[in-house]
């Protein structure tokens, strides 16, 4: 009976779950993803948790504890080398369980258990959806080739719009110009008119 049995048995002896455990562990750290069964991923992330958390500590204490339980020393080297620093700034929450489905033959239902920071799909979105604020010599080169790009483009833009000035300039001084000729032109017959009033009163 499993009165007041809050864990999963696994169907195991304390020793074998144990060992079963120890050498899931390892495979996760060392592969960075594994599939299994829902129940035994779900009992694995709550063993190898506690481990990355003590790994972010770097000490020959942690390293001692973490190695009584999974007794590998590529393991220890492992978690302690390339997991902790990539899991340094994570509060916890260092595996995902994605299910696959059911498993053909006794229809156990299977996923695969992973540690988030080196998912590259998931991580891929991330970065993108992120600005940048590292530079790249690969990158650098063509941001400052859009930024001439940019600026020859504005530079071009304002001599335009100088040029465009400039001839509207000329255009309305010409139309001034021809205003002032075509005054006096009016005028003149204006004056024969008057002068030719002049010589009619005289006559009388």
């Amino acid at each position: 009976m499993r009165h007041k049995k809050s864990f999963n048995h696994l169907g195991r002896k304390a020793g074998h779950r144990r060992a079963m455990l120890a050498n899931m562990a390892c495979s996760l750290i060392e592969h960075k993803r594994i599939v299994t069964t829902v129940a035994k991923a779900k009992a694995l992330r709550g063993y190898v948790e506690p481990m990355i958390t003590r790994s972010k500590t770097d000490s020959t204490h942690s390293r001692r504890i973490v190695f009584k339980q999974l007794q590998s020393k590529d393991a220890v080297s492992e978690l302690f080398r390339s997991v902790a620093p990539k899991v340094a700034d994570r509060p916890g929450g260092y595996t995902r369980i994605i299910k696959t489905g059911f498993r053909q033959g006794d229809a156990a239902e299977m996923c695969l258990i992973e540690l988030v920071d080196f998912n590259e799909v998931y991580g891929k979105e991330e970065k993108s959806s992120k600005p940048k604020t590292r530079r790249s010599r690969r990158g650098g080169g063509s941001k400052k080739s859009t930024q001439n790009k940019a600026t020859e483009k504005a530079a071009e833009s304002g001599s335009d719009q100088k040029d465009e000035k400039a001839t509207e300039t000329k255009a309305e001084s010409k139309k001034a110009d021809d205003k002032k000729e075509e005054k006096p032109k009016k005028e003149a017959p204006k004056s024969e008119a008057k002068d030719n009033k002049k010589d009619d009163k005289s006559s009388e």
